[in-house]
C-alpha cells in the first residue's frame, strides 16, 4: 500500500527543484560551482572554435601546399652539400602573399605557416577586447602582457 506524500514533503520536492531550476537559469553547473554568463560562454566557444577550425584551415593550406610541391618536386634529388635558406622573399607577410598569388608552392606552405602563427596573436586580441567590454583590467593587464610578448616575439625575429 503506497502513502501519498505528505504536505512537507512536497514543499521539500518543490524548493528543491525551484532552486535546480534557479541556478540552470543563471548557468551555474550544481557539479561544478562555477557561474558562467551566456557571454562568457559565447566568448568561450568563438576562442574555441577560432583555434579548432584555424588550426584545420591552416593546416588544410600546408598540407595543400607541400602535395603541389612534391608533385613538382618530389623526384629531384636533395643537395644537403650546399645550404640554401629561406627566400628573402618569405621574409615578410606581404613577401608571402605575393609569392602565392604569383603560384609558388612554397609561398602556399608559407602561407599556412603564418595563419597558424596568426591564431593566437587574434585570440589574445579577441580576449582584450571582451576583457575592456566587461571592465575586467586586472585580465586586461594580463592579456596586454601576453599581447606584448607575442609581438615582441615576432618583431624580435627580424631585429
Amino acid at each position: 500500500m503506497q502513502q501519498e506524500p505528505s504536505d512537507m514533503e512536497q514543499l521539500q520536492e518543490q524548493s528543491i527543484s525551484t532552486v535546480a531550476q534557479m541556478l540552470n537559469d543563471c548557468g551555474i553547473d550544481a557539479d561544478e560551482n562555477s557561474i558562467e554568463t551566456p557571454t562568457e560562454g559565447q566568448l568561450a566557444n568563438l576562442l574555441s572554435n577560432l583555434l579548432k577550425y584555424g588550426v584545420l584551415i591552416a593546416s588544410a593550406i600546408v598540407l595543400l601546399g607541400g602535395i603541389l610541391y612534391l608533385i613538382r618536386h618530389g623526384a629531384e634529388p636533395a643537395e644537403y652539400r650546399v645550404f640554401r635558406g629561406e627566400p628573402s622573399e618569405f621574409s615578410s607577410p606581404a613577401g608571402v602573399l605575393s609569392a602565392v598569388l604569383s603560384g609558388s608552392r612554397r609561398g602556399i606552405i608559407q602561407l599556412g605557416l603564418l595563419l597558424l602563427i596568426a591564431i593566437p596573436i587574434v585570440r589574445v586580441l579577441i580576449s582584450l577586447v571582451a576583457f575592456l567590454l566587461r571592465r575586467k583590467f586586472i585580465y586586461v593587464s594580463v592579456t596586454l602582457l601576453v599581447l606584448a610578448s607575442l609581438i615582441y616575439s615576432l618583431v624580435g625575429a627580424y631585429y
